[in-house]
């Protein structure tokens, strides 16, 4: 495989992650890190709450969440997100988060072994925003950018 396929989602989160309101989210993040780890196609996750943290500032919102991956294809990433016990969990997000103008999620392709930080997350987001689905970051779609090479 030439290439490897960053994911970065971020959320706002309707209360503070201390409300007894998030508990229903916060009580599956364990279960949820743990299928996308043993999931076919996994490659790597952000797992330093400190980054993680940061990601609130970075973006400009204390109530932001972010979640940061690597995988191995599209579409090993789509059947964690949508066919997997993911999925279920997926469908709840509302019950947790506000609807965010814009995107919330960005793909896109890295050398093997790079591991995208939160400003890379961060700029491809944002280039996302403002230029639609590209080389540099796209979204899940039938008109999603193919791998290169």
């Amino acid at each position: 495989m030439s290439s490897e396929l960053a994911h970065v989602n971020i959320a706002t989160m309707r209360w503070p992650a201390d409300d007894p309101r998030m508990d229903g989210f916060y009580d599956n993040v364990p279960a949820m890190n743990a299928l996308a780890e043993s999931s076919p196609g996994f490659i790597w996750r952000l797992t330093d709450a400190e980054e993680e943290a940061r990601a609130a500032t970075l973006f400009g919102d204390p109530r932001l969440i972010i979640a940061l991956s690597v995988w191995e294809s599209v579409e090993a990433l789509e059947q964690f997100v949508y066919r997997s016990a993911h999925g279920g969990y997926l469908r709840q997000r509302t019950s947790w988060f506000e609807p965010r103008q814009g995107p919330n999620k960005a793909l896109w392709w890295v050398e093997p072994g790079v591991r995208p930080t939160i400003h890379d997350a961060r700029h491809r987001i944002e280039w996302l925003a403002l230029n639609g689905p590209g080389e540099f970051a796209f979204g899940f779609s039938k008109h999603r950018i193919k791998e290169a090479g």
